[in-house]
């Protein structure tokens, strides 16, 4: 292959092709062809034989493909902070004890090394599309060295301006130093969505809103969050019902379940996503299916912080949207979303039975589940007028060789990798190596940013 960005092109002879459409096709000898960012045709090989003339064709025989997977949770400036001792055993609420003061050293060049990273090992795992969480801001950091950075990836991103505005002195868990006034937060949300945002089909960038969580922000900021971005039309975030100590606060401050008080300040409804919600009770989780909350599954978080299973399978039966996160890579410690589906599926498992959860389900979570909580319609699907983000993953492979169904092999014994991945039909992964970016420069900035953390 000559390029990583095509104007048009198409894949061919793809042992299966993962469609996710509303019937859930899956092609054998599959194809598909994209022009100007769109995917205009899909179907057999030999069906769409006729139209390739002139148009530059993949093979991927001996290889699957797939709509490019959708992060819907990450801390990105985190990526320089795994393993780090004292947190490595700890709760969410001491494990955030530890980190913060880690965190508030974070200068704008180690949040653009961390989240290029970050956005790297993404890329490298078949991810298209990708939220990104930012809520602390110490030493001049900005929204805008997050988006710096993932121009260099060239995966869609969307960057969401996080905040903390209630310290330690006023009852809250981070330190009083990482917290800022709300006025100056509100602004500041004004500022990025009214300079980066782009609602238009196919925008690489879309900005969302979001306080950190029940635990770090007012009331009023939540309220007062919820209002700015329906005006502005943009989408909001926050953690929720992360674990029990998360509950136990909400409870004894608020006098209610997170669910309610979420509720109760308009952080419900389609425009809404929640992190984690492994806490949920049946009565959230309908609350949730009626509006058309959304949920960011983080399975390997929330096992690495002993949270809990989260009640996937009761909403899955409900009809909650819901779709995968990696989280923080200092809880997760990696950003590969396969592990993330295997280790969905397996939870579910573990709680509800060997039927718990499908491959299937798990891979939809994964690609269409996720683009829709995140608003993004137009991905998440290999299907004519969707946008052109794929991945092609090689199951030729010793890890993946002797599997009898090639697309569940994907959860159950998944390849290292994919071999090529294309966002808006541009390569940004070409046999397994970045397009954009050397990959030794990612890891020689992030090792300079780490240095200087450590030290």
């Amino acid at each position: 292959m000559s390029n990583g960005g095509l104007h048009s092109g198409a894949i061919i002879h793809a042992d299966v092709l993962a469609t996710m459409d509303d019937a859930g096709t899956e092609i054998a000898d599959g194809a598909l062809i994209w022009r100007d960012g769109a995917i205009v045709a899909c179907g057999p090989t030999a069906d769409l034989a006729p139209q390739l003339a002139g148009i530059e064709a993949i093979d991927a025989r001996g290889c699957v493909v797939t709509p490019g997977l959708v992060n819907t949770h990450h801390h990105l400036y985190q990526s320089l902070t795994r393993a780090v001792p004292g947190c490595q055993d700890a709760s969410l609420f001491g494990w955030l004890k530890t980190l913060y003061p880690i965190w508030a050293r974070y200068t704008p060049d180690d949040v653009f090394a961390a989240t290029r990273l970050g956005l790297a090992e993404l890329a490298l795992s078949g991810c298209t599309l990708s939220s990104d969480h930012l809520y602390l801001f110490p030493n001049g950091v900005r929204l805008e060295d997050t988006i710096a950075a993932a121009q260099t990836i060239g995966i869609r991103f969307h960057p969401t301006r996080g905040a903390m505005s209630v310290g330690e002195s006023l009852g809250g868990l981070p330190p009083d130093s990482l917290v800022e006034a709300e006025p100056a937060i509100l602004d500041d949300m004004i500022r990025v969505i009214d300079g980066f945002h782009d609602a238009a089909e196919g925008a690489m960038v879309r900005v969302g809103v979001a306080p950190c969580s029940p635990f770090s922000v007012s009331r009023e900021l939540m309220r007062d969050a919820a209002i700015l971005a329906r005006d502005k039309g943009v989408m909001m975030h926050t953690h929720l019902a992360e674990d029990a100590d998360d509950v136990r606060y909400s409870l004894e401050k608020f006098g209610c379940r997170p669910g309610d008080y979420a509720e109760s300040l308009g952080w419900t409804g389609p425009d809404v996503w929640h992190a984690h919600c492994v806490q949920l009770d049946p009565s959230e989780i309908a609350l949730f299916a009626r509006t058309r909350t959304g949920v960011a599954h983080c399975p390997c978080s929330n096992c690495r912080l002993g949270s809990g299973i989260a009640p996937v399978r009761a909403m899955l039966d409900a009809s909650v949207p819901l779709g995968l996160g990696v989280d923080g890579s200092a809880s997760s410690d990696s950003g590969h979303l396969f592990a993330e589906a295997r280790q969905a599926m397996l939870l579910q498992r573990v709680a509800g039975g060997a039927g718990a959860l499908s491959a299937r389900e798990a891979l939809r979570m994964a690609t269409r589940g996720g683009a829709e909580i995140l608003g993004r319609h137009d991905c998440g699907q290999l299907h004519p007028g969707k946008r052109a983000d794929l991945a092609i993953w090689p199951v030729a492979q010793i890890a993946s060789t002797g599997s009898w169904d090639a697309l569940a092999a994907l959860v159950f014994a998944p390849p290292a990798g994919p071999r090529d991945v294309f966002v808006e039909g541009r390569g940004v992964v070409r046999g397994g190596e970045l397009v954009l970016s050397a990959q030794a420069e990612v890891v020689a900035g992030a090792q300079a940013a780490l240095a200087r953390l450590m030290a």
